[in-house]
Parts: C-alpha cells; sequence; structure tokens
C-alpha cells in the first residue's frame, strides 16, 4: 500500500510548507500531497483553504491576495506559504507528487509549469499526479494532458463514478475514511481503477485498509504509517 504524506507531515509541522514536505522525504514516503490555489497575481501557491486565516497569521482571501502579502505570512514557526515552483525546485524529483487541483481556473498554469519542470528540468509525467474534488477542473486538466495520472476525489460515497472516470482516464477513486468498506472497494476495484483513501492517521485503520486491499492512504503521519507496512 503506497503510503503518501498529506500536506506533507501535516500532524508534526505547518501544512503545506517546505519544512513540512523535506520532512515527509526524510520518512521515506513515495509520494507527499499538497493544495494549489491561484494568489492575486496569477501565481501558483501551496496552500489548502480558500482563506488564509486557518493556517497563517493573516485573515483574508488567497485569491485577493498578491504572491508577496502572502508570503509576508507566517504559516508556523517562522514558515511561509511556498509556491509550487518553489517546492517542485526544492524536492527537486526525491518524491512522487500529488497535486489537488484547488479553486477556479488552476488547471492550465499548473498544466503549463509540470510541462515546463518535465521539459527543461527532467521531470517525468509518472512523477505527478492531478487530483480534486473539483472534477471539472480535472476534465480540463484532461483536455491538455492525455498522460498524468488523475484521481477523482470524493467527500462522501463515491456515486456514478464509473462513467466519469472513464472519461477522465482516471487512475484513482479518491475516498474519506469513513466511506472505505469492503464493498466500496471492492466496486472501484471492479472498474480497474485504484482505491486512495483519506485521511490514516491510526493504526487500526491502516491495518483495516490493509486487510480490504486499499491501494494507496493519506496520512498526517508517514513516519509512523511507513513503520507499520514494513517500509522503514
Amino acid at each position: 500500500m503506497l503510503i503518501i504524506g498529506h500536506r506533507g507531515t501535516a500532524g508534526t509541522a505547518p501544512e503545506n510548507t517546505l519544512a513540512s514536505f523535506v520532512a515527509a522525504v526524510r520518512a521515506g514516503v513515495e509520494m507527499i500531497e499538497l493544495d494549489v490555489h491561484r494568489c492575486a497575481g496569477g501565481e501558483l501557491v501551496v496552500i489548502h483553504d480558500k482563506k488564509v486565516n486557518r493556517t497563517t497569521n493573516g485573515t483574508g482571501q488567497v485569491n485577493k491576495k498578491s504572491l508577496s502579502e502572502l508570503q509576508q505570512l507566517n504559516a508556523g514557526y517562522g514558515e511561509k506559504i511556498p509556491t509550487l515552483r518553489e517546492v517542485l525546485d526544492m524536492l527537486d524529483k526525491q518524491v512522487k507528487i500529488n497535486i489537488e487541483l484547488k479553486g477556479p481556473d488552476v488547471a492550465k498554469p499548473v498544466f503549463n509549469l509540470l510541462e515546463e519542470y518535465k521539459s527543461l528540468h527532467g521531470w517525468q509525467c509518472e512523477d505527478f499526479y492531478i487530483s480534486s474534488f473539483d472534477h471539472s477542473q480535472l476534465l480540463q486538466f484532461r483536455q491538455w494532458d492525455k498522460q498524468t495520472k488523475t484521481g477523482i476525489l470524493y467527500e462522501g460515497k463515491p456515486k456514478d463514478f464509473a462513467h466519469l472516470a472513464k472519461k477522465l482516464q482516471a487512475f484513482s477513486i479518491n475516498i474519506p475514511l469513513h466511506k472505505a468498506n469492503k464493498k466500496t472497494i471492492n466496486k472501484i476495484h471492479a472498474e480497474s481503477l485504484q482505491v486512495w483513501v483519506y485521511t490514516v492517521d491510526k493504526p487500526e485503520d491502516f491495518l483495516r485498509l490493509e486487510a480490504l486491499g486499499a491501494d494507496a492512504l493519506f496520512t498526517n503521519f508517514p513516519e509512523e504509517m511507513l513503520k507499520l507496512s514494513g517500509k522503514k
């Protein structure tokens, strides 16, 4: 089962920061997950919420602030809100990256940036994985990129997922922990899709998902989950 560092190591470091991603790499993950919004100037910034209130010492909407304004904020222990470009430069192909598209109109600029890093910096299509709760963003991304693996995120039970998955040529269906049962997992697998589960932080949940045959999990404590999996 693939262990994915959720927003890096969000359980032990400020989420979606360079420090969190460094910690995830040191923990030994094969993939990290992060969230991307556009700020007022159009730059792609790595932050989960539409507003900065919860994760920084500031207030207000991400898309109303300039990059300079955002990077003056404290995202925890002196960490800053990074750009996606800064994250890619720092990680430099050490791990694969699951980019969750957040907010409007992020699909095309994410595609453009990934193309740049594949053509100029040695990244491969296999190094990236795109997911979103906003399925229209996934459809837009797929218009330009026919190869990168995609995951369809659901907040609840994944109803009528098969048609959309076929349209997107999706790789996985990503479901919340409380919806990860044998029936749902088997139904997804029957469509030749992987099952990725979020967010898994307890050993008993890891063991249950392993027994059910889940393919990947997102966790705030990747080091602990890697130990359970025998990979560390």
